[in-house]
């Protein structure tokens, strides 16, 4: 790889050369020469006016790869993360069998180089993901897994997630759960209020999420742990956990890009695609989101990245299944729900360092000798999404035809 940036506006708190506009020279997967007018034998990217930023990292996303790679695998995950500007991503364990040991682990490892996005892999939290015996967590995390998570499984049992808190202590390890008490919702299509009602659909209260986040923060609070608490929707969650940090507690946070834009109102038109986990909640949880967001209680924004086939979302709401592509929108999301509440340096800051310096990824910075882990983008683009732009196996995305605001350009991993 030989390469040379023109012209571009570094967002890097960490760099030296943050706010500068410069040419970087990228030669052997190392960012070689920083500076202005410089000339290279190079292939040269010349985007006037574009930002470029350390790269950014999607956790969350799922590749059911092996088991169900007609939704999406290794392959086409990385392709839609390098489409939507992300350099690293962090997958769930959900495949077929579940990645709840360390051979699963090494799958993802051994398959995935070369790829044109890095992707680490979390492990069950329980075996077969179904809450009810712990896993292998040591073997897994020296087999390399990042975090541990029963993804889209809420743990009800909390016996098991007090042993999972206690267990990763002995490697400094994470426990990332997506706080939902099934058992108060029962049923439900998407967020109980006016909407859920006048549609005649059965409701997920905000309670089922937040009486969950109390359990969980309770739960750490004895183990004296690390949590975080991924996919968080209501304003309730929102405000526990800024108390829970200004406690001490060592929690974070995640939300979905989604919902920081859209509310239960989109589900108005019964479109599938729509139909999320967590639900689109109301405009007092999506402000709360943002404020959040702004203050740090939120410490990244996930795309919430789950590809399913049309036989699976292509139906009358109450029998689609939950779940939305995201990678390739989620900065144009993003940057339309937090323009002019948010500047770019701090969407970078969630977008990037922050879910680095957590998972304990190696950080990225724009210096002369640094690896080359780049994204460049036009934070300001306006553009319509549509289906050209998907490069996930499933096009299972509600965006199409939905105008967004900054866009990825190129990454350089």
């Amino acid at each position: 790889m030989h390469h040379l940036i023109k012209s571009v506006r570094v967002v890097d708190p960490a760099s030296v050369w943050n706010g500068h506009l410069v040419d970087v020279e990228l030669k052997g997967g190392l960012i070689t020469a920083i500076g202005t007018q410089l000339a290279s034998a190079g292939q040269v990217w010349d985007y006037r006016g574009a930002c470029l930023s350390p790269g950014w990292v999607d956790v969350g996303a799922y590749a059911e790869d092996p088991g169900q790679e007609h939704r999406e695998d290794l392959h086409s995950l990385a392709e839609a993360a390098r489409a939507g500007g992300f350099t690293q991503v962090v997958i769930q364990p959900d495949a077929q069998p579940v990645r709840h040991d360390k051979s699963g682990i090494l799958y993802v490892k051994t398959q995935a180089r070369g790829l044109p996005a890095r992707l680490h892999p979390m492990g069950a939290l329980s075996r077969d993901l179904a809450g009810r015996e712990i896993s292998e967590m040591i073997d897994m995390h020296q087999a390399g897994a990042v975090a541990f998570t029963d993804s889209g499984h809420p743990v009800q049992h909390a016996g098991l997630l007090l042993r999972a808190l206690l267990y990763v202590k002995a490697f400094g390890g994470l426990v990332i759960h997506q706080p939902l008490d099934e058992t108060i919702a029962p049923g439900g299509q998407m967020h109980e209020g006016l909407m859920s009602t006048s549609l005649g659909m059965r409701g997920i209260p905000a309670l089922a999420e937040e009486i969950m986040v109390e359990r969980d923060l309770r739960l750490l609070a004895y183990t004296e742990s690390r949590l975080h608490l991924a996919n968080i929707s209501t304003a309730g969650a929102v405000a526990r956990i800024r108390e829970a940090k200004q406690a001490g507690l060592a929690v974070t946070a995640s939300a979905p890009a989604l919902n920081l834009l859209f509310t239960d109102e989109a589900v108005a038109t019964f479109e599938s695609n729509f139909k999320v986990m967590p639900p689109l909640r109301s405009e007092a949880d999506r402000q709360a989101l943002l404020g959040g967001l702004a203050d740090g209680t939120i410490d990244w924004i996930g795309a919430n990245h789950r590809p399913l086939e049309p036989e699976a979302k292509v139906l009358e709401f109450p029998y689609a299944d939950f779940g939305a592509v995201g990678l390739e929108s989620c900065f144009g999301v993003l940057r339309r729900a937090t323009a002019g509440i948010f500047d770019i340096a701090a969407l970078i800051d969630r977008m990037s360092v922050r879910p680095r310096a957590i998972l304990g990824l190696d950080p990225a910075c724009i210096a002369v000798g640094e690896k080359a882990d780049l994204t460049l983008f036009d934070a300001d683009a306006d553009w319509v999404f549509g289906e050209a732009d998907l490069r996930s196996k499933s096009k299972n995305s509600p965006l199409p035809g939905v105008s967004l605001k900054g866009r990825a350009l190129a990454t350089f991993v």
